[in-house]
């Protein structure tokens, strides 16, 4: 999880706090567009919702 956050701060110019909320808004829309693929979004990103 911290190499993407580490990855969106270099790539994209993102704060820590904005790496963290993109994350967190991208787990939430692939949750709630493919609930099936609920337990392994958590599996990879953790508890980020």
């Amino acid at each position: 999880m911290n190499e993407l956050v580490e990855k969106l701060k270099a790539e994209a110019g993102l704060t820590d706090e904005q790496a963290q909320k993109a994350i967190a808004t991208i787990v939430g829309f692939v949750k709630e567009k493919f609930p099936m693929l609920g337990g392994a979004v958590d599996n990879i990103f953790g508890s980020q919702q």
